[in-house]
This record gives structure tokens, C-alpha cells and sequence, in this order.
């Protein structure tokens, strides 16, 4: 993988989150130090959910209208990002659980459910290793990819809908952020650190999909 400018402002960024929420940002009251995991938690989501298989749908939507190959290699890009993130998700949240809860899981619904949407996607990576006919591949996919981000909204509307031990939204609600403005600074930098984190890695990865594909003799 080529490291980039934006690779290196990327990974800078986080670094410097992290160095905020461990030494600047104070320890929550009830949760302790335990709860410093919602700055690698929380924006693995937003960027898992919401933003790489967002571009999935997107991106697999108009590869269905368009048959543009590029669409498809955005779509398989990000749905590789986005399932790296979500894997972080899913071991970060047990690991907050534990000394919040007492327990590592519960099969509430919104954990259930980004479980769920795990193996959709891990799924989808499957199928395209499966199918080597290249508009089949496409076309499979990205109808797998749509169906996948419809499970999105679910997710996030889970904790209104069910009674379930996680979190309600602390940014992506109606209301205001509900937290002390130092943490809410640490939070929304972790989101902008873990944005440009996701673009530099979708950026290398489609161009590692380009270079295949031209190997390969693939579409152009």
C-alpha cells in the first residue's frame, strides 16, 4: 500500500486523537476509564455503517443503471473498508461491555443486528471471490451490497424501537450532543480522524482493484 500524504495526515490525525482522549480528556464519572473506548468505538461505526457501506448502496445503485465498472470497484472497495471498521465495532464493543455491563455480549437488537449486517458483508466479499464472470460478480453484489445498507437505518433506530442495554445515539439524534463539551471535542475529532482514515484507505484500495483489473484484462 502506498503511503500518501493523505495516508500520513490520516494516520496523524489519529495518533493525535488518541494522544487528546488518553491524557486530555477527562474520565467519565460512572463508567471510568472504560469508557474512553468509545473514541475508537464510535467512529468505526460512523464510518462502517454510515459512510463505507452508505457508498456501497450508492455506488452499487448506479453501477445497476450505468454498468460503469468503476462504480463496481467503488462499491468493492468500500465494502472491504467498511467491513474492516465494522470488525473493529464488534471487538471494541464487547471489550466496553465487559466492565460497563458485566457481561461482553448481549443479543439485544442492535448488537444482533451489526452482527448480522457483519456477515452480510463478509458475504459479499465472498461472492465476488466466487464469481469469476465480471458483470455477473457486478450485478450479484451489488444487489447483495442494497440489500445490506437497507439494514442500516434499523441499526441506528434499534435502541428507540427495542428495549436494549446499549447507548442511546450521543451525535446522530434529534437532540443536542448530550455530553461535556471536552469529551464531545474528543468525539467529533476521533469522527474527522477516522473519515480521513477511511478515504486513504478506499483511495488505496480502489486503485489496487484498478491495477488488478488491468492485470487481469479486465473491463476498463
Amino acid at each position: 500500500m502506498k503511503f500518501s500524504k493523505l495516508g500520513a495526515v490520516a494516520v496523524i490525525a489519529v495518533i493525535a486523537v488518541y494522544i487528546r482522549a488518553i491524557y486530555f480528556t477527562p474520565i467519565e464519572a460512572l463508567q471510568g476509564a472504560a469508557q474512553k473506548i468509545l473514541y475508537v468505538h464510535a467512529p468505526s461505526a460512523w464510518v462502517g455503517l454510515y459512510l463505507a457501506f452508505g457508498l456501497v448502496a450508492i455506488a452499487s445503485v448506479l453501477y445497476l443503471w450505468l454498468k460503469d465498472p468503476k462504480l463496481d470497484r467503488v462499491a468493492a472497495s468500500s465494502a472491504e473498508v467498511g467491513l474492516l471498521f465494522s470488525t473493529v465495532v464488534l471487538i471494541t464493543g464487547p471489550l466496553w461491555a465487559k466492565p460497563v455491563w458485566g457481561t461482553f455480549w448481549t443479543w439485544d437488537a442492535r448488537l444482533t443486528l451489526m452482527l448480522f449486517l457483519w456477515f452480510i458483508y463478509a458475504g459479499y466479499i465472498i461472492l465476488r471471490g466466487a464469481i469469476d464472470d465480471f458483470e455477473m460478480r457486478a450485478r450479484y453484489s451489488a444487489v447483495l451490497g442494497i440489500l445490506g445498507a437497507i439494514l442500516v437505518p434499523f441499526i441506528h433506530l434499534s435502541v428507540y424501537f427495542f428495549r436494549t442495554l446499549h447507548p442511546m445515539p450521543v451525535l446522530l439524534k434529534p437532540s443536542a450532543p448530550s455530553m461535556p463539551r471536552e469529551m464531545l471535542v474528543t468525539l467529533v475529532s476521533s469522527f474527522v480522524a477516522f473519515t480521513l482514515l477511511y478515504v486513504w484507505l478506499l483511495r488505496e484500495r480502489y486503485l489496487l482493484a484498478v491495477d488488478h483489473d488491468a492485470a487481469m484484462g479486465a473491463h476498463s
